[in-house]
């Protein structure tokens, strides 16, 4: 007799502020794991993400609260989605009430998940694009002063770099997000 088969949750938030708790809470569903990410949709440092990659199995179903938790890009929501379904993987999204089965190759399978990717691709643009045309219009009338960057942070994150100590432990250490200590010691590589 082969493993069972075993309920996963995928929830992602974009900041740590954020509360991952409405995610599938309704969904009634008792999940064997659960695996969070804190960080921007458009990343593609999701360390919840690959660790559930290396988890789930063959009949396990992967749920998630809706497309724009896993992915706003349409190409890599295609990949993971086809990736778990020919390792015999289902990935359910709860939101839009849609299942992609292991094995389902069906055209109209293909077509909905190429269509939901795209919309909220689509999505993500237009709120980018907003907030561009909010900040112009704030600059505009001199109420845009923009995030200032803090100087000593910056230095202890260049420190404990320098120092030899990883990423992630930096970003726990200084009380920044990961993508924060890339963007630091990129500018500070570009600088050089």
């Amino acid at each position: 007799m082969g493993t069972p088969m075993a309920n996963v949750a995928y929830l992602r938030v974009s900041t740590a502020d954020q509360n991952t708790a409405r995610q599938l809470s309704e969904s009634g569903i008792s999940f064997e794991k659960t695996f969070t990410d804190k960080c921007s949709g458009g990343t593609t440092n999701r360390p919840a993400l690959e660790q559930m990659k290396e988890y789930v199995r063959e009949g396990d179903t992967i749920h998630i609260h809706s497309i724009d938790r896993l992915a706003r890009n349409l190409d890599d929501l295609s990949s993971l989605v086809n990736e778990w379904n020919d390792a015999g993987v289902t990935v359910q999204f709860h939101k839009e009430s849609l299942t992609f089965a292991a094995g389902d190759s069906s055209p109209m399978s293909k077509l909905m998940l190429q269509m939901l990717g795209a919309v909220a691709q689509f999505e993500l643009a237009m709120i980018q694009e907003r907030r561009r045309e909010g900040i112009a219009k704030a600059k505009a009338e001199g109420r845009y002063k923009g995030g200032t960057a803090n100087l000593e942070k910056h230095q202890r994150i260049r420190q404990l770099r320098s120092e030899g100590v990883s990423l992630r432990k930096v970003a726990t250490e200084v009380g920044v997000s990961l993508s924060t200590v890339q963007r630091v010691l990129a500018s500070a590589e570009a600088a050089q």
